[in-house]
């Protein structure tokens, strides 16, 4: 099927520089197109061609009705409509409305991490769970300040297990807070990101952001508040329990981790793998599943985790294997 839609000056772009963002609508929706004048026309499958032309001509009403895209925030839908036929540009630019914090705006980047927003923004309690660097923990903390500055709620608190990544680091010197400050300081990273470090400062300082060790959450009841659990594969099966009982009214619960790394001692079993058979289909909470397709770093951080997970199936294949063979 051939088709031609007219695009009007402010919507070339939508093409990009060098018309990367036209390269990968061609490989996305599986198109071939050509730009002459105001016309592009574009050619495929019926189906293809179609939606093509609707997400052309809901950028174009979009741009017209005054909505501005950033080149990344485009290139992520596209990511998102190659992967979801049921989605539409329109739909992605309402659900995935960019979030501004003063120095930066997010939006979510894969159709996992449109999922995950969404089901923040309905759910009192949502697990993320997959591989680092999928914005699990990013999307969370800007979730949370979100709802801090809309006053949802009174208060953030973050919360990660104080477990080593394989290290010994001994002895601590400093504070109570200084000596777990080393575990806790992915969670300072992504709040100083997203919101001004004068303001996340004082939030610190009057306690309307709390970033504290998972033992430190025994014995409470946390109303009007957002919490985050960092980390998740690290706690054992009682931390798990205990945490997920803390959640009082008006309070809204994040659980993220990565089930392939956990770094509690040989033998303990990890509170949040527990958590995904007890609470799997509980009501009111949704569990939301990351791969390597939403990473969000360097290019090679995807290839690596498909590396290791195809090493890790060979594993366990030859494993299974040598087991059959020695009965």
């Amino acid at each position: 099927m051939k088709t031609s839609v007219k695009v009007g000056k402010g919507v070339k772009e939508l093409f990009g520089t060098f018309d990367e963002n036209l390269k990968l609508l061609e490989k996305s929706l599986q198109v071939s197109t050509h730009l002459a004048d105001e016309t592009l026309e574009m050619e495929g499958t019926e189906e293809s061609v179609r939606r093509a032309q609707r997400v052309v001509e809901d950028y174009t009403e979009l741009v017209e009705r005054g909505t501005r895209f950033e080149n990344a925030e485009v290139q992520a839908f596209l990511r998102i409509l190659a992967e979801d036929p049921d989605a539409t540009l329109k739909g992605l630019a309402k659900a995935g409305r960019p979030r501004t914090f003063g120095k930066k705006t997010v939006s979510p980047k894969s159709l996992n991490q449109r999922r995950y927003v969404d089901a923040i923004e309905t759910h009192d309690m949502v697990f993320g769970i997959g591989p680092s660097g999928t914005g699990k923990t990013y999307l969370a903390v800007a979730m949370a300040l979100d709802a801090l500055l809309s006053k949802e709620v009174s208060r953030i608190i973050l919360a990660r297990p104080a477990v080593e990544a394989g290290e010994r680091l001994g002895y601590l010197p400093g504070t109570l807070q200084e000596k777990v400050n080393p575990y806790l300081r992915p969670l300072y990273d992504a709040l100083y990101d997203v919101l001004d470090p004068d303001r996340v400062e004082r939030y610190l300082e009057k306690s309307i952001i709390e970033i504290a060790p998972i033992a430190f959450m025994r014995g409470r009841t946390l109303n009007d508040a957002f919490v985050i659990l960092d980390e998740a594969q690290n706690t054992t099966s009682e931390q798990m329990k205990m945490f997920l009982t803390r959640l009082g009214f008006n309070s809204k619960a994040v659980i993220t981790g990565d089930i392939t790394q956990t770094d509690l001692p040989n033998g303990r079993r990890s509170g949040l793998i527990e958590a995904i058979e007890v609470v799997g289909k509980v009501p009111g909470i949704s569990f939301v599943y990351f791969n390597e397709r939403d990473v969000v770093r360097h290019n090679l951080v995807q290839c690596i985790i498909r590396a290791y997970e195809d090493f890790d199936r060979v594993r366990a294949a030859d494993s299974n294997g040598k087991a059959n063979a020695g009965r």
